[in-house]
């Protein structure tokens, strides 16, 4: 098993093809299912990854998808003393103990039997639950494993679980008092593994989740401690073999989740580089076939910590930012698509893009949709005479030079319509102030008349129906023709 991490598994293009990520959706062999767990084997290498890097883990899901289960069978089976919480019910004096003075100045703690020292594993259950004050001292716990300033000798591992938070889209519920987690403490939990529902589970995973025995506390009869030591070895040759490739996709890929608007933290990257390693190791040591990409997909869709805070995360978006992460840390260092798609300003990526006439049609195509996707009202406009100025549409695959070729139509083309509208309407009001706005423009200057066509156009469709968004439209337009044509590099 250990044996296929080799130079067959460093990054390449073709590794990421397809639509969706192939492995870790058929796991031949599922340890899981030695204690009673079903339904998650798509999740086994994550999980067992979380379980040999020993940082913290959150799981995240509905009433009734065996996270609490999960937790405690686990720990069973490593051998580990175990102290479940429910958060939502904790009080500090739970964890600690009750303080005394020691007689010298100082405090001693007189333990009971559920007091957090000497645990070997802690689960936080209903995390989402607790009040503000208990979480906040939680925070030392999962972070350094340490409570009051004291370290907690012999504890590994420190999980929670949660509901979703209250107020997002959930498939079976809204669970009220599920509050999102404050962003610092989400952020602390290296692995945010989401559990799926019934209606996600394939009819023989329903059928053994049904004949599954609740009872008891069943365990693998010590299957995970050999196998966890398998993956440790494993993720040490995986680190040896690729891990300078995998640091140079969780480089690439923090930017451009970053540009999709899934903002993480520099601690984050770290975060994601070794759960990826012990992802693919884990998964290695259960289907020696699985591919790297697959694993680092795996791993970076149960990583985001938005999903604790209560923010919807695009999932079409995040496999796309790791599609293109995991090509672009395969290509050349100079390659100049790389610095083109790791600029944040799209403007700057526009403009960047124009300047490298040997980007490939296909690619440059594919920049530019985005970055018209991406642009407001009025620097839209900008962009796109940007393009037919500088001859650089002929570079265009056909469907995206019809869509530029569109928007120029417009503002190449004087706009005559006639609209009756009330003084006392917000779109007169807004009227009114783009007449202001256009009355400053030269009419002797060619693009100055392009500016009032696309301002008339944005108002005519009426995309400008308010006074801020046409001010902000004429705004944005002077802007961006003004740094697309002096080549300006600054953030908008």
């Amino acid at each position: 098993m250990v044996s296929r991490v080799s130079t067959s598994n460093r990054l390449d293009p073709a590794d990421s093809s397809g639509d969706r990520p192939t492995a870790a959706l058929n796991i031949l062999t599922d340890p899981l299912a030695a204690l009673g767990l079903h339904g998650l084997s798509r999740l086994a290498p994550v999980i067992l990854g979380a379980l040999v890097t020993g940082e913290p883990l959150l799981l995240i899901g509905p009433h009734g998808t065996a996270k609490t289960l999960l937790l405690t069978r686990v720990a069973a089976d490593l051998g580990l003393s175990c102290r479940h919480y429910n958060a939502s019910l904790l009080s500090f004096d739970d964890l600690v103990g009750f303080p005394l003075p020691d007689g010298e100045k100082g405090l001693r703690y007189v333990t009971t039997p559920s007091a957090i020292w000497g645990a070997g594993a802690v689960i936080f259950d209903e995390i989402s639950r607790c009040r503000p004050d208990i979480q906040n001292k939680l925070f030392p716990i999962i972070h350094e494993r340490r409570a009051q300033g004291l370290e907690i000798e012999g504890l590994v591992y420190r999980w929670a679980a949660m509901n979703p938070p209250s107020g997002q889209d959930n498939e079976e519920a809204d669970y009220r008092g599920s509050e999102p987690l404050d962003p610092a403490l989400a952020d602390r939990f290296t692995h945010i593994v989401s559990l799926q529902g019934w209606e996600r589970l394939s009819e023989d995973e329903r059928i053994k989740v049904i004949r599954a025995r609740d009872g008891g506390n069943p365990t693998g009869g010590g299957v995970l401690p050999s196998l966890l030591s398998q993956i440790r070895l494993c993720r040490d040759l995986t680190e040896d073999s690729i891990g300078e490739d995998i640091a140079r996709y969780v480089s690439i890929l923090v930017g451009l989740v970053d540009n999709a608007g899934i903002s993480l933290s520099p601690r984050r990257g770290g975060m994601l580089y070794r759960a990826i390693l012990a992802t693919h190791a884990a998964g290695l040591c259960l289907r020696p076939d699985m591919a790297a990409s697959d694993s680092a997909w795996i791993a970076v869709i149960n990583a985001i910590p938005q999903r604790a805070q209560g923010i919807e995360v695009s999932e079409t978006k995040l496999l796309a930012a790791h599609k293109e992460a995991w090509r672009l840390a395969g290509v050349r260092p100079d390659d100049p698509l790389k610095r083109i798609l790791m600029a944040k300003d799209p403007v700057e990526r526009l403009r960047l893009a124009v300047a490298t006439p040997a980007l490939p049609r296909g690619e440059f195509s594919g920049v530019v949709a985005d970055v018209i996707a991406r642009l407001k009202p009025g620097a839209r406009e900008a962009a796109v005479i940007h393009l037919f100025e500088t001859g650089a549409v002929g570079r265009l695959a056909a469907a995206v030079a019809e869509q530029a070729g569109a928007i120029y139509r417009e503002i190449a083309t004087p706009v005559a319509f006639s609209e009756g509208m009330h003084a006392s309407q917000p779109r007169y009001r807004a009227w009114q102030r783009l007449k202001n706005l256009l009355s400053k423009l030269d009419p002797e200057k060619p693009r100055d008349h392009l500016q009032a066509n696309a301002m008339a156009a944005l108002f005519q469709k009426r995309e400008l129906t308010t006074e801020d968004q046409a001010e902000r439209a004429f705004n944005a337009f002077t802007e961006t023709d003004l740094r697309l044509r002096v080549g300006t590099s600054h953030a908008s």
